[in-house]
């Protein structure tokens, strides 16, 4: 069982080393077949050990990673009840987009085709390692592979000078997050001497952790730990690297936002659920970012055109709900949200791939339209996945939206408020871009008109199959008010969650309260879905007002920090450059160097090669020496 468990990440590690390598001489379909392939192989091997139960707390060690004096830290994997879960859905979902992506990136060159299969081979073991890690180390290293992967993929199209900032932004974000985690990291292991999981979070752990933690290191550790999680998963203020994180090829958008890095942020709080339980400061800091996130992000959306950055900014949105579920202790609602919004935002931003596809790569859907005949399976797909993130019943994100709502409602009222506020945001922009996208006259151009065509089966059927998983797959966690034994996703994740602090989520809410909370939220929804087909059914062109320049430029938010960190920091970069370094480095060594060239010009006439002229100077150095010898007897 050791070795099938280490085949998880390694069977896309070797994946990543043949496409890497071989990317100028396997064909298409074999580097297809080998990045799709390996992953199929990793999501088999998990599906084995969630269908045996092959669940542990004791780590399964491979090897001493660090062991210098005291300091101990295996490199091991943890395979439990929240590992195998994430490993599902990154396998699972992850394979899907490999699959669409031998049709999506077939018109690359070869070379290209097998670099950008190798990236994606090398992203999936990333995120593989960082939810299998048995401690806090292998989880950083997976941290650091995935920002590293997203860097490579966002800026995959390296000679498009905007793409290659794009990814450059998004690096330079998450180091920023990465820094507070790795100092978390730090302040655990002089407090405990430990990172391992099973050392922190046993019965034991508990216990010493109870009587060796002040406030100050529990609030600390925690609040650095969630720096980190909010440049991972794009909270604010470290949110805006995500929507221009589209940059990419759309495939990886959808591995990014839906099956790996963008969620790495929730398991990490999830798995260290222990500390943030004892840490209720740090639990209120991270609902109000999350819940002040989620709505921030979902008023920009209801402006965007671009049908990539309209799914991104809901990303955020969603992102903020989970974390909103974190903060109010809902942990598991939290990993709920993880696994809906991983079935319909992969949905959702593969149909824009579609969609992107059939348009000959027109991404404005104010030059869409009419799609609706065309590109029937995109379409019927789309709306599925629409109706799943509006949180409409019986699709997968009413249960795990409303699981989120009823522990804020719980928790704090306004937060509530808020969570309902970003639900009928969200619905309105999500049927907006499906409408103005499929509904009404076609506008795009007449050749566009004459090459729109439905995407190959490569493409559709990894649409179909999560259109199914965003139909069902939120009956997994039927809250107990609608089936006697509910709640089983609570059930699985309590050895490693509930039990570990006595946590009863949404305990004190009556089944009557929970009952009319979600047929509020539903209602408020269905109402935001008839407003935006009663206003963009016939799409018109939109004129925006005031508010509405406001929310299509984002509040600003990249030009603020523009203004106050990218152009103060350049101009001192320019400074450094042309005064500290040109004016003064430069000009000390230059000038030694000039020193040096112009006395070796100015001896070299010593060496005339001149027999006379050597005679000459031998006399006349006599001649000095006799006389100094002369004048110092004297």
């Amino acid at each position: 069982m050791k070795n099938l468990i280490a085949l998880i990440p390694l069977l896309p590690l070797a994946g990543f080393l043949i496409n890497g390598l071989g990317r100028n001489y396997l064909s298409k379909g074999l580097v297809g077949l080998i990045g799709s392939g390996t992953v199929l192989g990793s999501f088999v091997i998990s599906c084995l050990l969630f269908s045996k139960g092959v669940f542990s707390d004791v780590p399964y060690k491979y090897f001493d990673f660090i062991n210098v004096g005291s300091l101990h830290i295996p490199f091991a994997f943890q395979i439990d009840q929240l590992s195998t879960l994430f490993l599902l859905i990154i396998t699972g979902v992850g394979f899907l987009i490999h699959v669409y992506s031998t049709a999506y990136m077939h018109e690359e060159k070869r070379e290209h085709f097998g670099r950008y299969f190798a990236y994606l081979n090398l992203f999936v073991f990333s995120m593989l390692l960082l939810v299998m890690g048995a401690n806090y180390l292998i989880m950083f290293i997976g941290w650091e592979g995935v920002g590293l992967c997203s860097y490579l993929l966002i800026g995959y199209w390296f000679k498009n000078i905007d793409y290659t900032k794009a990814a450059k932004k998004a690096f330079v974000m998450n180091r920023i997050g990465d820094l507070g985690f790795l100092l978390a990291l730090f302040w655990m292991l002089q407090r405990f001497g430990t990172l391992s999981y099973q050392d922190l979070f046993s019965a034991n752990g508990v216990i010493t952790a109870l009587h060796t933690l002040n406030t100050t290191d529990v609030v600390g550790i925690t609040l650095l730990l969630f720096l980190g999680a909010t440049g991972k998963s794009a909270q604010i203020p470290l949110y805006t690297w995500l929507p221009d994180a589209m940059a990419g090829p759309t495939p990886v958008s959808a591995l990014i936002h839906a099956a790996t890095m963008v969620t790495a942020g929730i398991y990490m709080i999830a798995r260290s659920n222990i500390l943030y339980s004892l840490a209720p400061a740090t639990l209120s800091v991270v609902a109000i970012i999350g819940a002040a996130t989620a709505l921030l992000a979902a008023t920009i959306a209801l402006k965007q055109n671009d049908i990539k950055k309209v799914l991104a900014y809901s990303t955020v949105s969603q992102l903020g709900y989970m974390f909103l579920a974190l903060g109010t202790g809902a942990y598991t609602a939290a990993v709920f949200h993880v696994m809906t919004h991983a079935f319909f935002k992969a949905l959702l931003f593969l149909g824009s791939g579609s969609v992107i596809h059939a348009m000959s790569g027109q991404q404005d859907i104010r030059f869409m339209g009419g799609l609706r005949g065309k590109l029937k399976i995109t379409y019927l797909t789309f709306l599925i996945g629409c109706i799943a993130i509006a949180g409409v019943p019986p699709f997968s994100g009413f249960f795990s939206k409303d699981a989120i709502l009823l522990s804020a409602f719980e928790h704090d009222k306004f937060l509530w408020a808020v969570g309902l506020i970003t639900a009928a945001l969200t619905a309105f922009y999500m049927f907006r871009l499906l409408f103005i996208t499929f509904n009404g006259s076609f506008r795009g151009t007449d050749e566009q008109r004459q090459h729109v065509h439905e995407s190959p089966a490569a493409m559709t059927i990894p649409l179909v199959v999560l259109a199914i998983l965003s139909i069902v797959g939120g009956f997994v966690g039927v809250p107990e008010v609608f089936a006697k034994g509910g709640e089983r996703l609570a059930g699985y994740l309590s050895p490693v969650i509930a039990q570990q602090h006595g946590n009863t989520e949404n305990a004190g809410i009556s089944h009557g309260t929970e009952i009319a909370l979600m047929a509020a939220t539903t209602v408020i929804a269905l109402l935001a879905i008839g407003f935006a087909w009663f206003r963009y059914r016939n799409y018109r062109e939109e004129h925006n007002g005031a508010f509405g320049k406001v929310l299509a430029n984002k509040w600003y938010v990249d030009e603020l920090y523009d203004t106050a960190i990218v152009k103060p920091l350049n101009g001192l970069g320019r400074f450094a450059n042309n005064f500290i370094e040109r004016s003064g480095i430069d000009a000390i060594v230059n000038g030694v160097g000039r020193a040096v060239n112009y006395s070796g010009r100015q001896m070299r006439w010593l060496q005339s090669g001149q027999v006379g002229s050597y005679v000459l100077l031998m006399v006349i150095s006599m001649v000095l020496f006799f006389v100094m010898e002369f004048f110092l007897k004297k």
